[in-house]
C-alpha cells in the first residue's frame, strides 16, 4: 500500500485542478458577457440555491454519512449486501430528491423571496430569478445521484472519474454563454439551461465506472432497510455540521441582496477564485482520506488512523497558508487579468478584489474543516460537528451584521467585504471548535515535529510574501499592456513566489519523503 494516500491525493488533485481550471474560464466567460450587474445577482442567486442543496445533499451531509457506511459494509458484508445498500439507497434517495426538486420548481418564488429579499421590490429581477431557479433547480437531484455514483467509487479507491466529473458541468456553461445566449430572448437564461444540462452529462458520465465496476445500482425504494436508516440518522445532524460554510455563504446572499446592486456577483467571483485552491487541495484530500479513516476506524487501527490525520494537517498547513497569502497579496492582478473584459469594468475589479482579500483569511480554515470534520464522520459521530458548526453559523450572523453595520455607517464604499470577512472568521473559528474537539476526546493526538515544521513554514512564507510584496508595484502599471505580456508577468510572478517558498523550505530540511513515509506509516 506505499505511497497510495498520497498517490490517489494526487490524482484527484491533478482531476480537480482541471475542472477549476474549466471553472476559471467558465467564470472569464460570464464576467465577459454578462459583467456584475443585476441580471448577473439573478443568475447567481438561481445557481447559488440549488447549488447550496447539493452540498447538503451530494458532497455534504449524503456523502459523508454514506461512505463511511458503505465502507463498513464492504469490509463486514458481502457483495451481495452492498449491492443490497447501493440499490436501496439509489432508490430513497432519488425519491426524496425527486420530491424536493418538485417542491422547489413549484415554489421558486417563495426560495428567491427567502434567499435574496431585496429582490421583491425590484419585479424584473425577481421574475428573471424566480425563471431561473425553475429551470437550475432539478440540478439538485441529477448531481445528488452523481455524488452518490461518485461516492461508490471513491469508496472502492476510483477516484478519477468523480473528480473529473464537474468538468463537464464547466464545459456545459461554456457553450451556453458563447453559442446559446444570443438565441435567447433573454440571454441570461441560457446560463439556467447550461446548468441543466451540465447535471445530465455528470450523470451519465458515471455509469460506465459504475458498469465496469459491477455494482450499478437498481434502484428499490425502502425506507425501512437498516443501512438507509443508519445513513439517515447520520445525516440528519450533518446537514449542518458539513455545510456550514454554504450556509454561511447563503445567508451572505440575503444580505447583499439588500446592498449596493452587484454585491452578489462581486461576491460569486471572488468565492470562485477562493475556491480554486479549496477544491484543487482542499476537497481532494478530503476526498481520499474520509474512506481511509473510515476503514482504520472499521478495523480498530486507532494509530494509523491517528497518523494519517496528523499526516493530513501537515500537508494542509504546508500548502494552504502560501495560498491565502498569495490570493491576499495578489487578488487585484488576478482578477483584473482573468475577468477585466468587456462588461465587466475596472470597479468590479476593485470590488472583488477587496472581498477577495477578506475571503482569504479564512482559506486555511475552510481546508482545515473539510479535513478534521472527517475525523468524526469517519467514526460516524455526526453530532458533535453540529454543535460546533451552529456556534460558527450563529457567530458568522453576528459578524455579517457587525461587519456590514459598520461600513455603512462609515460609508465605505465596499460593504460587501464584511460578509466576506464574517464567513472568514466563521470558518477559522470552526476549525478550531473542531480541533480542540478531536483532542478533548483523545480521538487525535498530535505527533512529534509540529514546532519544527511549523517554524519552517513560516520562514518560508516570509521570504514568499516579501518577495510579492516587493513586486506589487509592477502591477500598478501593467494596465495597458498587452493580455499576453499581463499574463506573462502574472505568472512568472506566482511560479518565482512558488519556487522560492520550496526552495526556502528544502534548505529548513523539509523533503517530500517525509510526507511519503509518513503515508506509508499511516495506511500500512
Amino acid at each position: 500500500m506505499s505511497h497510495k494516500l498520497l498517490k490517489s491525493t494526487l490524482i484527484v488533485s491533478l482531476m480537480t485542478t482541471l475542472s477549476r481550471i474549466l471553472g476559471l474560464v467558465r467564470d472569464i466567460v460570464f464576467a465577459r458577457y454578462f459583467g456584475a450587474g443585476g441580471v448577473m445577482d439573478a443568475f447567481v442567486v438561481a445557481f447559488k440555491i440549488p447549488n447550496f442543496l447539493r452540498r447538503l445533499f451530494a458532497e455534504g451531509a449524503f456523502s459523508q454519512a454514506f461512505v463511511p457506511v458503505l465502507s463498513e459494509k464492504r469490509s463486514a458484508g458481502t457483495v451481495q449486501e452492498v449491492r443490497q445498500l447501493t440499490d436501496a439507497v439509489a432508490g430513497t434517495l432519488g425519491a426524496v430528491l425527486l420530491l424536493i426538486t418538485l417542491i422547489g420548481v413549484v415554489a421558486a418564488p417563495l426560495f428567491i423571496m427567502l434567499f435574496a429579499p431585496g429582490f421583491v421590490g425590484e419585479s424584473d429581477r425577481f421574475e428573471l430569478a424566480s425563471g431561473m431557479l425553475r429551470i437550475t433547480f432539478p440540478y439538485l437531484l441529477l448531481i445528488s445521484l452523481t455524488a452518490f455514483a461518485g461516492g461508490i467509487l471513491n469508496t472502492y479507491s476510483r477516484f478519477a472519474v468523480p473528480a473529473i466529473t464537474p468538468v463537464f458541468l464547466n464545459l456545459s456553461l461554456i457553450a451556453s454563454a458563447i453559442w446559446l445566449a444570443p438565441l435567447m430572448e433573454v440571454p441570461i437564461t441560457a446560463l439556467a439551461w447550461g446548468v441543466l444540462m451540465g447535471g445530465v452529462v455528470q450523470l451519465l458520465f458515471q455509469i460506465p465506472a459504475l458498469l465496469k465496476l459491477g455494482i450499478l445500482p437498481r434502484p428499490r425504494f425502502r425506507w425501512h432497510d437498516s443501512g438507509v436508516r443508519k445513513i439517515i440518522k447520520l445525516m440528519i445532524p450533518t446537514l449542518f455540521g458539513a455545510s456550514v460554510a454554504q450556509i454561511n455563504l447563503l445567508l451572505d446572499l440575503v444580505i447583499a441582496s439588500l446592498i449596493t446592486a452587484g454585491s452578489m456577483s462581486w461576491l460569486y467571483y471572488s468565492d470562485r477564485l477562493m475556491e480554486f485552491p479549496l477544491g484543487v487541495f482542499g476537497i481532494a484530500l478530503s476526498t481520499v482520506i474520509l474512506p481511509k479513516l473510515s476503514g482504520q476506524f472499521a478495523a480498530e487501527n486507532h494509530q494509523a488512523f491517528n497518523q494519517t490525520l496528523d499526516w493530513s494537517l501537515r500537508l494542509v498547513m504546508l500548502v494552504a497558508i502560501p495560498a491565502s497569502a498569495g490570493l491576499f497579496l495578489l487578488a487585484e492582478p488576478m482578477l483584473s487579468l482573468l475577468f477585466q473584459r468587456g462588461a465587466f469594468t475596472a470597479l468590479d475589479v476593485e470590488m472583488a478584489a477587496v472581498s477577495l482579500m477578506a475571503y482569504s483569511l479564512g482559506l486555511v480554515g475552510f481546508i482545515l474543516v473539510k479535513v478534521l470534520i472527517n475525523g468524526y464522520f469517519s467514526r460516524q459521530d455526526t453530532r458533535t460537528p453540529v454543535k460546533y458548526g451552529l456556534l460558527a453559523m450563529a457567530a458568522n450572523m453576528v459578524l455579517n451584521l457587525l461587519f456590514v453595520g459598520v461600513m455603512v455607517l462609515e460609508s465605505y464604499s465596499a460593504p460587501h467585504a464584511g460578509l466576506a470577512l464574517a464567513t472568514a472568521a466563521s470558518s477559522l473559528l470552526n476549525a478550531g471548535l473542531l480541533y480542540r474537539g478531536l483532542r478533548r476526546h483523545q480521538v487525535y493526538q498530535p505527533l512529534p515535529g509540529w514546532r519544527r515544521i511549523g517554524g519552517q513554514i513560516v520562514a518560508a512564507l516570509l521570504v514568499m510574501a516579501l518577495f510579492l510584496y516587493w513586486v506589487t508595484p509592477l502591477f500598478e502599471v501593467w494596465g495597458q499592456e498587452t493580455l499576453w505580456l499581463r499574463a506573462g508577468l502574472l505568472g512568472g510572478v506566482i511560479t518565482t513566489a512558488i519556487i522560492l517558498y520550496c526552495a526556502m523550505l528544502y534548505l529548513l530540511g523539509i523533503r517530500l519523503s517525509q510526507f511519503r513515509q509518513q503515508t506509508v506509516d499511516a495506511v500500512e
